[in-house]
């Protein structure tokens, strides 16, 4: 793997190039030590006999996992495709890439130009079977070394969520205790205000019609003016998203829930394509840990109130049907139309199940 014919002369003479690389700011501001050692490979390829060595740090801070651009490889490829390098050094191959992709598209550039590859390990000639092979299996190793590293770190923090201890950012109503940890917001008149929409809520049934009766009552809503440490509030007029996420929040039922955003890909199937945040719902993160801290209303009344927001679809389209028109217009509905058309059976049915009362606004959800 390490014989003299590896570096002949006429590699010698091209240029030596040393990619410095590390995965987040955070490595490098305290991972020093590993930013030492990847320059001083510039001493390594001096000592193989390279007199001109040019070092391409321009992707520290950058992951290697193909999610996001690394300008420093993009100069690494582009100066392979000129014929001017003779070797690539790298720590490690994790250094170069840790994806299967840039992994084999490099070496099959080196192959091409006949550079070579150089860690602490030795020299390698990816134009020799051998070598290829073991390059290959570096790569992969990399790749899969990643992997196990993400499987690890997500099992921990769903291990330590499902006790309910990472401090996740609180919503309104909430606040994080120096001294007793989680509680209720000390201001009475935020704590009055969510009470206030979860019993009209229980009272009306609808979500559109909290807001359009707080609104006639000129009701005002905590808006955080310190972006999301909800430390200091500006009281606005209430609007829809402000009644629904607290509606629709399993927090407000003392249910601690870990893991509600997930990532997707986007349109692009291709490696490194760009990931998309989704909602997965509470019901789709693993089992809720109840009874975490104070709640608003209870578990029960929590499900209640989502089954009710399902519902709404329903509700909506009934309320538009000649039935429900008819119901609204004539104290009786005709026989007739009940069988010729079921919405009227059916709204009503959803209103009896949540012991609502049985006439229809005109303005639902």
């Amino acid at each position: 793997m390490t014989s003299n014919n590896l570096l002949p002369a006429a590699v010698l003479k091209r240029k030596a190039v040393v990619y410095v690389r590390q995965s987040t700011p955070g490595q490098v501001q305290n991972n020093l030590e590993s930013q030492r050692r990847q320059y001083e490979l510039v001493d390594v390829a001096r000592r193989w006999g390279f007199r001109d060595v040019d070092v391409i740090d321009d992707d520290l801070g950058r992951t290697a996992s193909g999610a996001v651009d690394r300008p420093g490889f993009e100069r690494l490829v582009s100066g392979l495709c000129t014929g001017k390098i003779g070797a690539v050094l790298c720590l490690d191959a994790s250094r170069l890439s840790r994806n299967g992709r840039d992994w084999h598209h490099l070496l099959e550039l080196c192959g091409l130009v006949e550079a070579r590859v150089i860690d602490l390990d030795g020299v390698y000639d990816p134009c020799r079977p051998n070598d290829r092979l073991l390059l290959g299996m570096k790569g992969s190793i990399s790749e899969f070394e990643l992997g196990i590293l993400r499987t690890r770190m997500l099992d921990a923090a769903r291990a330590k969520a499902r006790r309910g201890e990472p401090r996740l950012s609180v919503p309104i109503g909430y606040i994080w205790h120096r001294d007793y940890g989680l509680g209720y917001d000390p201001d009475l008149r935020v704590q009055e205000a969510i009470r206030l929409i979860s019993a009209r809520f229980r009272e009306l049934g609808s979500a559109r019609q909290v807001l359009i009766s707080l609104t006639a009552d000129n009701f005002h809503f905590p808006r955080p003016s310190d972006g999301r440490k909800t430390v200091s509030f500006d009281w606005v007029p209430i609007r829809y998203r402000s009644v629904i996420s607290i509606l629709k929040n399993p927090f407000y039922a003392g249910v601690y829930v870990y893991g509600k955003s997930g990532e997707a890909n986007g349109d692009c199937r291709c490696a490194g394509s760009q990931k998309l945040r989704t909602q997965q719902g509470f019901r789709k993160v693993g089992r809720p840990a109840q009874d975490h801290h104070e709640g608003y209303i209870d578990w029960d009344e929590f499900e209640r109130n989502q089954r009710l927001i399902a519902s709404m679809p329903l509700v909506k389209k009934a309320v538009s049907s000649p039935v429900v028109e008819a119901e609204r217009c004539s104290p009786v509905c005709s026989p007739a139309a009940d069988v010729e058309d079921g919405w009227a059976l059916s709204i009503r049915g959803v209103r009896q199940a949540f012991d609502l009362p049985l006439r229809i606004s005109s303005r639902m959800d």
